[in-house]
């Protein structure tokens, strides 16, 4: 079966549009008023779950039209940058994070220490879907990709726009200043002198499963989505 490109198109719109359009204050801040934060955070995980398997499935039938082929050596951009991606993932994931949902409730209290991986960017897990989007990218030519994985990237370099703008609008001083020590880009606010990696709140064990799971995937990809990682260079 051959789907179109139409389809995966909205389907990344449902998927894309959705996360800022529920997520924008107004809106939010009205259902959140109507039906609870709990009972709209459950709506919210299951409504972009639908939208991501309608995602999936859109893209594994869609046509095979190529714009651009930049040969088996482009297979080497997602293996090389699919490890570092995976360990920001992972250990943004793992780790109790003021830039994920809930989050903004760590500033209770007033000021939040800048610690762990977020000593190297305030977006780990956006930072590695990130770079899991524009390496895929480069690596696939065809429609289907670019409208999969470039909205991906889109999603998640623009999502942490908007979240760093949603805190300022919430926290005010105290997201300033926790902002300030740290930084959207990785490393930017540790090579500006604004703050200092911690390596040691970072640890070992987070990065590992990071790497681990990479090493999974990457056997696993061509049973997993019908296409292999490009283990084969030639």
């Amino acid at each position: 079966m051959t789907g179109n490109l139409a389809a995966l198109f909205a389907a990344m719109l449902a998927f894309v549009g959705g996360h800022f359009l529920l997520s924008w204050p107004a809106i939010r801040g009205s259902l959140v008023a109507r039906i609870g934060e709990k009972a709209f955070a459950s709506m919210y995980s299951l409504l972009m779950l639908a939208c991501l398997v309608w995602v999936i499935a859109a893209y594994r039938v869609a046509p095979p039209h190529v714009l651009w082929d930049a040969g088996y050596r482009s297979n080497l951009v997602p293996l090389v940058v699919m490890p570092f991606a995976m360990m920001l993932a992972v250990v943004g994931l793992l780790s109790r994070s003021p830039t994920l949902m809930g989050g903004g409730a760590m500033f209770r209290h007033g000021a939040v220490e800048v610690r762990g991986i977020f000593t190297i960017t305030r977006h780990p897990f956006l930072c590695g879907a990130a770079l899991w989007a524009i390496a895929h990218l480069v690596a696939n030519g065809d429609a289907a990709s670019v409208l999969l994985f470039g909205g991906m990237a889109i999603l998640a370099l623009a999502g942490m726009f908007a979240i760093d703008h949603k805190r300022s609008l919430k926290l005010g001083d105290a997201w300033a200043s926790y902002a300030a020590h740290s930084s959207r880009v990785p490393f930017a606010a540790a090579l500006s002198g604004r703050t200092r990696v911690d390596w040691a709140g970072i640890g070992w064990l987070r990065p590992t499963i990071g790497v681990v799971l990479y090493v999974v995937l990457l056997f696993a990809h061509d049973w997993l989505f019908g296409v292999p990682a490009g283990l084969i260079l030639n």
